[in-house]
């Protein structure tokens, strides 16, 4: 059996968590392992599911409403121990300050490019990989 990576998905979007699901796939690149998702679409069920542990990446919606993506990522790096690699999808490319802010691992623009998600999803997952 095949190891699968756990990829936790915040946005109250549920268009959006479909485009990232679709842009990754189930595996984002060949030297990946399969990508399993969970969905989260409050703030507080990102918190509850970082809690439980075995989470390897984060993709939050810097769009989310109540709590944007950004302000929820700033909350985990500060809050959880060992939190994963979060990846921002955020609205606009001249918003990749505010990814910076906020601490994420990196940033793309939404509506969401599959190569581009791609891409940036396995780099995360492979840094992730390494430091286990």
């Amino acid at each position: 059996m095949q190891p699968t990576a756990t990829v936790l998905v915040y946005s109250d979007d549920s268009n959006t968590r479909e485009q990232v699901r679709l842009a990754s796939g189930r595996r984002p690149a060949p030297d990946v392992p399969l990508v399993e998702f969970l969905e989260c679409a409050t703030p507080e069920a990102v918190i509850r599911e970082l809690d439980k542990g075995g989470i390897d990446v984060c993709v939050l919606d810097g769009e989310a409403v109540p709590m944007g993506g950004m302000g929820v990522c700033r909350q985990i790096k500060d809050e959880i121990f060992n939190c994963p690699p979060v990846l921002l999808l955020i609205g606009r490319p001249q918003d990749a300050w505010l990814a910076t802010w906020s601490r994420a691992d990196a940033a793309v623009t939404s509506p969401v490019d599959p190569v581009e998600f791609a891409d940036a999803l396995a780099g995360l997952l492979r840094r992730h990989a390494l430091s286990a």
